[in-house]
């Protein structure tokens, strides 16, 4: 499949959100409409018409149960961190042409800005990610060139080493962009 994928990150422990009193997984934590905060993040990818790839920990049943019903396809790790689990992705997903990297907690990325990311990366950007008044969000978009060194990231820095600032393109966005869920019952920028 020559075209860029979303890579979903669900295998985080969630320990900001739980030091600060929320309880359970905060990707199933029930949003204004009842549905799990997860679930609005994959009908959000999904309706990109983007290929999906979840990554999640084994133990995580619920998470696997929830990607199985909407028919994304999910692999497992045992993450030490978000550049473990997004060098798992590539690994998996080697067929792409490029990747955009999503938290599964930011659900208010919308279909829309993940078609503008696979766009710019299409059209032959190498670096892309959203922006909303000067602060960085998601996705993050790397071309197909960065797929050896996405597949060896490790720990928790994600892939914020391999942004390089002279080709990023950065795009205005709205603030759904910076918006994830990691104090329960409120928002903030991640």
């Amino acid at each position: 499949m020559n075209t860029p994928g979303i890579i979903i990150l669900a295998a985080g422990l969630g320990t900001r959100f739980t030091r600060a009193g929320g309880q359970g997984n905060k990707l199933l934590a029930p949003q204004e409409n009842r549905q799990p905060l997860l679930a609005l993040t994959l009908q959000q990818a999904q309706a990109s018409g983007l290929p999906l790839l979840l990554v999640t920990r084994p133990e995580y049943h619920a998470i696997l149960a929830l990607a199985e019903q909407y028919r994304v396809p999910a692999i497992t790790v045992a993450s030490e961190g978000s550049g473990e689990s997004i060098a798992a992705a590539v690994r998996e997903t080697r067929v792409w042409s490029g990747w955009l990297i999503q938290p599964g907690d930011m659900a208010w990325v919308t279909a829309q800005d993940h078609q503008r990311v696979a766009s710019l990366l299409t059209a032959g950007a190498q670096q892309v990610r959203l922006c909303w008044d000067q602060l960085p969000g998601h996705p993050v978009g790397f071309a197909a060139r960065y797929g050896e060194a996405l597949s060896q990231l490790s720990g928790d820095n994600g892939a914020r080493a391999l942004l390089d600032p002279t080709i990023l393109q950065k795009i205005s966005a709205h603030a759904g962009v910076i918006r994830d869920a990691d104090l329960p019952g409120t928002t903030n920028h991640s």
